[in-house]
Order: C-alpha cells, then sequence, then structure tokens
C-alpha cells in the first residue's frame, strides 16, 4: 500500500505538512486531537467500523444524512471503513500504521486487547501511539465505558458548578472531551517533536478522569494544599470578588475585576456613596471577606438600570466585564462576525459554516482545505474496494 498525501494537503506551508497520522478513535476526544492536526496541515486518514462513528447519529440537529455533532470534529481527513474482526480488513489497516508517523486510538484496554491492537502498534514500533483511555490504567475504572458528562461528574468539575443553593451542575459544553482531546493533541505533537529528534516510539496514554480533573486548577489546588472542600459559587470566583454575575433591570452583567485598580476604576463609573463607605473593600482580601454584602451593594446598583446602558458606561473604563451571550449572539458579535474565524466548508450534504481553527500562522488564519467526508467515501482509494 502506499500512503500518497491528499492534494488537498500538499503545498500547503503548514507545520505539520508530511505528517501521516492514521485516527482510530471515535466519538470526541480523539477526533478532536487529529482534526487540530489535520488543521495544521497532517494528512490524516480516519478508520470507522462498517457501522460508523457513533456521533454520525448523535442528532438533533442534523446536516444532511450526518448529526452535526459529526461535523464538529471530522473535517480533514479522508475515511475509510473497516472491520478489525475481518482478517482482511485488519491486514488494510495494518498497512496505514506501517506508513503513519502517529496513531490515534480510544479503545478500551479490554477493546484493544480483543482486536489485537497490540499487534497493530507492532507493525510500526517507530510511529508515536496516543491512546485516549477512560482512566489510567491500573485502576478500577480503566476499562469502563467512559463519556463526558460521567467525567465532568466524577472529576468533581460537576461538584463546583452550580448555584450554591442548587444541584451540581454540567458545564453546557462537552468540556471534559474537549480538555482531553487537546491533553491528546499535546501528546501528538510532542511525540512528533521527539521522533524528529530521535526519541521515535512513544507511547502515550491520555485519561479522560485525570485530564477532566487537571481542569479544576485552582480549585484543586486549593484542596490539596488545605484540605478544604471547594463549595459551589454560581457564576463567582472562590479567590476574587466582584467576579460573577449581576442582576441589571432587563437582564445580567459579567463583571472580572481581578485588581484592586480596577474595583477602583467600578467606583468611579458607579459613582455610589455607599460603595465608598468602606475602606476595607479596597482590597480583595477584604473584599472576599465582605463578600455577601458587597454583592448585595453592587446588585442595588446595577439593578437601576438597563444591561445596555451599564455596558455603554463600562466600554472605556478600564473595568473588565461582557454581557451573557447565548450561541447566536455570540457569533453575532462583532469580533466574530467581522474576523475570518467562520469559514465555510464542504460536506456530504454540501456547504455549510463551520468554525475554523482559533490558531493564527504568522498572522494568517489556515482555511478549511476540506470537510467532513461520508463514510467510507475514500475506501476505494486506498484499500481498493467500495463500501456499498
Amino acid at each position: 500500500m502506499n500512503w500518497e498525501l491528499d492534494p488537498t494537503n500538499v503545498g500547503t506551508g503548514l507545520p505539520l505538512e508530511g505528517v501521516r497520522v492514521l485516527d482510530l478513535s471515535r466519538v470526541l476526544a480523539g477526533p478532536l486531537c487529529t482534526m487540530i492536526a489535520g488543521d495544521l496541515g497532517a494528512d490524516v486518514i480516519k478508520v470507522e467500523s462498517p457501522t460508523g462513528d457513533p456521533v454520525r447519529s448523535l442528532a438533533p440537529p442534523h446536516f444532511g444524512d450526518d448529526a452535526t455533532y459529526y461535523l464538529a470534529v471530522n473535517r480533514h481527513r479522508r475515511n475509510v471503513v473497516a472491520d478489525l474482526h475481518d482478517p482482511q480488513d485488519f491486514a488494510n489497516v495494518a498497512a496505514l500504521v506501517e506508513l503513519a508517523d502517529a496513531v490515534v486510538e480510544n479503545f478500551l484496554p479490554s477493546q484493544f486487547r480483543a482486536l489485537g491492537i497490540d499487534r497493530l502498534r507492532q507493525c510500526n514500533p517507530e510511529c508515536v501511539w496516543v491512546s485516549v483511555i477512560p482512566a489510567t490504567k491500573g485502576g478500577p475504572l480503566a476499562d469502563q465505558p467512559f463519556f463526558d458528562l460521567l467525567a465532568q461528574a466524577r472529576s468533581g468539575l460537576m461538584g463546583v458548578t452550580g448555584e450554591p443553593d442548587g444541584p451540581p451542575g454540567k458545564v453546557g459544553a462537552p468540556v471534559a472531551d474537549v480538555v482531553t482531546g487537546l491533553y491528546a493533541a499535546v501528546a501528538l505533537l510532542s511525540g512528533l517533536f521527539g521522533k524528529s529528534r530521535g526519541r521515535a516510539g512513544r507511547h502515550f496514554e491520555v485519561p479522560l478522569l485525570e485530564s477532566t480533573m487537571s481542569a479544576l486548577i485552582n480549585q484543586a489546588q486549593g484542596y490539596l494544599s488545605t484540605n478544604v472542600n471547594p463549595p459551589r459559587l454560581g457564576n463567582h470566583h472562590p479567590s476574587i470578588t466582584p467576579y460573577g454575575s449581576f442582576t441589571t433591570a432587563d437582564g445580567l452583567l459579567m463583571l472580572a475585576v481581578g485588581t484592586d485598580a480596577q474595583f477602583a476604576k467600578l467606583l468611579l463609573v458607579l459613582d455610589d456613596p455607599t460603595l465608598r463607605e468602606y475602606p476595607s473593600w479596597t482590597l480583595n482580601a477584604g473584599r472576599v471577606a465582605a463578600r455577601e454584602e458587597l454583592l448585595d451593594a453592587l446588585n442595588r446598583v446595577f439593578v437601576t438600570q438597563g444591561t445596555e446602558y451599564w455596558l455603554a458606561k463600562l466600554i472605556n473604563s478600564g473595568v473588565p466585564h461582557a454581557p451573557i451571550l447565548d450561541v447566536a449572539h455570540a457569533f453575532a458579535q462583532e469580533q466574530i462576525a467581522r474576523g475570518d474565524f467562520v469559514g465555510n466548508m464542504d460536506t456530504p450534504a454540501g456547504e455549510t459554516k463551520s468554525m475554523r481553527t482559533p490558531l493564527r500562522i504568522d498572522g494568517h488564519r489556515p482555511a478549511i482545505r476540506r470537510g467532513p467526508r461520508a463514510l467510507g467515501q475514500d475506501t476505494d482509494e486506498l484499500f481498493g474496494r467500495s463500501v456499498t
């Protein structure tokens, strides 16, 4: 088998041009990792089972026959179908492994053994191998099916998300899978860099649970250093205030006053005598100690006017602030609507808009060179047989 680069990945000038990545993963974290590689110029081939990546059917919404969930993380790759239980298909995939610079997969350890994935690794001991797994091997959760929701629940992330008097809540986007996918991309790029320096054949394991727990950052370190379990604070910050949402006459407004100097600027904007009566509030430590009293005082001022009024007052004040936007308004804001972050992408059902990579290289954002493919669309080209 000859793995020739796809024409869309030739002459791009992107940093990973010429790198061959085999994607054996499905759902989100693994495909996000390989999509990042593709965005940066890598030639990616995705292998799906005959029934397809489960994300293809996770809808609504659909765009054509595919769920938009699938379209979100599967651009910049060719697509082949292979049943790893079938000896010929296994041999075809093994031939791709032999030519790959890196492989990304997310089989459960039991699936890894049952499918003989270790035999695939042996086909190319020099390639970078990235395994996205539920939890670190050797522990009781290592072979348990794991999803974003469960990772958010087990990691403690839900434990610090939600209002103080309400139940724990999940983040509205699949942040556990995204964080894990980004760690997988770090592993992939690190492995490729190491390979370029003569340190080939590295096997990276990227556990969903531990990757999600790493997102706790200050909350985790606070607990580990003090043994104090962090509470839920809604939209507010455990160590900084005012840093959260405030009620206006017609909605909500976010403030992120991270310094004492910024708080002084906020007092100038609000011009409220009561707020100046507490000298201890000039320091963050004093504000945190009197959090509830301070928040009540601020809400009393903000509720006198609507959100647009306060946004206009704050815009040139030097006080960090933001409106709370839904998805539609987030894409409609000038920064995004008049920028190049959203582009056009081809799909089996036709052209659609899609987010491009957030990265810019030398002042330019890489274009979307190819959108997601239909299931098995490139099987005939790569394996010499069509999928019916």
